[in-house]
């Protein structure tokens, strides 16, 4: 729809209405057209850092929260782009010993004065719009590369296609950081739920948990496509939920038991401890880190 005619419909003059839809924008409700605005484009349009940095920001927070208790000391990860794994790295600061493979310039940039993390970049072609590096380079400084976990978030998530994004760049770096480790954590808040976009970055059956918070009461979609993915055997993680402060379940009212254990997790064990190794410095697994940091 043009600006004129919003102008008309609202009686209110074009300048107004420009401001509205500038604001609006920013909030991820419309995208900007050349003198108009069009409803946000899901399969086709991936907003920027800007929209996405003021989008669902008490549910990222408490996300973050629950994920960084997934990391223990010495390990070696990957965490992709995106404003959620954004707030997973501020708190991976703290986390001693850590190695952090990633592509994301604001990943690196919340851990770029932790003393005790080493944080490893991949090369590749900077992408402005969520400050990730990308490309063939981002992917072959991938090759060979062997962690405990991977933390990736996109731009929807469904039971039926796993993780997707809108970008195609990005979704094959995000390939190449979930082909280097043994378990793949999603993070995602439940606006992400059942929604599906242009690219799959991460099938359903390689997702080992996904971390999320609790949607609302009145938001079935979200808890249906939780049950789909427990269903499926993702292990699922919800932050904040009632009288569960950090355990694995699905919403209330839509229960199901805990799925079994995924790959990289050994029967008997914490499903929160990884199985690869990697604390160890000396396993030939942390020396291709070392490979990787050399380059």
């Amino acid at each position: 729809m043009s600006l004129r005619e919003l102008a008309r419909v609202v009686q209110t003059s074009e300048v107004t209405v420009r401001r509205d839809v500038r604001a609006l924008e920013a909030e991820g409700l419309l995208d900007r057209r050349h003198g108009g605005a069009v409803l946000p484009g899901g399969f086709t349009r991936e907003s920027g850092f800007p929209q996405k940095s003021h989008l669902a920001t008490a549910e990222k927070t408490a996300i973050a929260d629950l994920a960084a208790g997934l990391v223990e000391e010495g390990e070696a990860i990957v965490v992709g782009a995106g404003t959620t794994t954004q707030e997973l790295a501020r708190r991976l600061a703290r986390v001693p010993g850590l190695t952090v493979v990633t592509n994301s310039l604001l990943v690196a940039q919340a851990l770029a004065h932790a003393n005790r993390v080493e944080v490893v970049m991949t090369g590749g072609t900077l992408r402005g719009s969520n400050y990730a590096l990308v490309g063939s380079g981002a992917e072959q400084s991938l090759q060979g590369l062997r962690v405990s976990k991977a933390f990736l978030s996109g731009s929807g998530l469904t039971a039926e296609r796993g993780l997707s994004t809108s970008n195609m760049l990005s979704a094959s770096v995000d390939r190449a950081l979930v082909q280097a480790a043994a378990e793949v954590v999603v993070l995602a808040d439940h606006t992400k739920l059942g929604t599906d976009t242009m690219f799959q970055t991460v099938p359903t059956d390689l997702i080992t948990r996904l971390v999320t918070d609790e949607p609302p009461g009145h938001d079935d979609r979200a808890a249906t496509e939780l049950q789909a993915l427990a269903d499926q055997g993702v292990q699922i993680a919800v932050a904040g939920a009632t009288g569960n402060p950090g355990g694995d379940q699905v919403p209330a009212g839509r229960r199901a038991p805990l799925p079994g254990p995924r790959r990289g997790h050994v029967p008997g064990s914490s499903p929160l401890r990884s199985t690869t190794g990697l604390g160890d410095p000396t396993t030939p697994d942390r020396g291709r880190v070392a490979d990787l940091r050399r380059r």
